[in-house]
């Protein structure tokens, strides 16, 4: 016998006790004790188990319901039903290795981003500013001393979406995730791949021509700076991918 109790305590400790045989009747389920189509024992079957009322049992049973574990089948029982399937989180279905799906993340961030960095022409503060042209004096300085770029390329990225004082920009590309900078994708090793000097040279050319434009505050021009960066990021993958391979 599973007793979890062998008293019905106060109706405070009550609530526990649903918890608890809640819990384990959905352990066993897990745990494939009860498999998909299986009867689950009757009540009073699970009073006994469990050394509850039939009270507790039943909210366990609704708990499980709920739950979406277990259907009551009337005057049949109660049977254990299969797994509902996991319903895949956005952007977490990208494999970065395709070239397909590069060049949609690529198509998505042009329309997103290009709109992002005229809003931030328009309504970026000094402060914001600043934040950008230094996420910009990083990357550059990453890129003369050989380091890895991808990280000072998102926080540019990031700080213009941040200037466009809408929360759901920054959201945006925080839920991308590594998959805004791709670079490590084009690597066998996983590694980011190192840029050419003279990718990396039209790189922070692409990078200028958009800060130049927010410090500016000509809307059309950094949406249009923005979205060439992101046309010519296309072209550039496409070819570091074949290379790659």
């Amino acid at each position: 016998m599973s007793n979890v109790t062998a008293s019905e305590p106060p109706a405070s400790q009550g609530k526990t006790l649903v918890a608890k045989v809640t819990d384990a009747l959905s352990g066993q389920i897990g745990a494939g004790h009860y498999k998909p189509g299986d009867r689950l024992p009757s009540e009073a079957q699970l009073t006994q188990e469990f050394g509850v009322s039939r009270t507790v049992v039943r909210e366990a049973i609704a708990a499980l319901r709920s739950g979406g574990l277990v259907e009551a089948r009337h005057g049949i029982g109660v049977f254990v039903l299969e797994p509902a399937p996991s319903t895949p989180l956005p952007f977490h279905g990208i494999d970065l290795a395709r070239v397909s799906s590069l060049i949609e993340m690529l198509e998505l961030r042009t329309a997103v981003e290009g709109d992002a960095a005229a809003l931030a022409a328009l309504r970026r503060s000094p402060a914001q500013e600043e934040k950008i042209a230094e996420a910009f004096d990083s990357f550059c300085e990453s890129a003369a001393q050989g380091r890895p770029t991808a990280e000072p390329d998102f926080n540019f990225h990031l700080a213009i979406a941040q200037a466009t004082n809408n929360p759901r920009f920054s959201e945006f590309l925080q839920m991308l995730g590594t998959a805004l900078i791709p670079r490590r994708a084009v690597s066998e090793s996983g590694e980011e791949t190192v840029l050419a000097s003279a990718e990396l040279s039209r790189l922070i050319a692409e990078h200028e021509a958009i800060l130049i434009a927010i410090q500016d505050g000509d809307e059309e021009q950094a949406r249009s700076a923005m979205r060439q960066h992101l046309k010519n990021s296309q072209v550039r993958y496409r070819s570091m991918l074949r290379a790659a391979r």
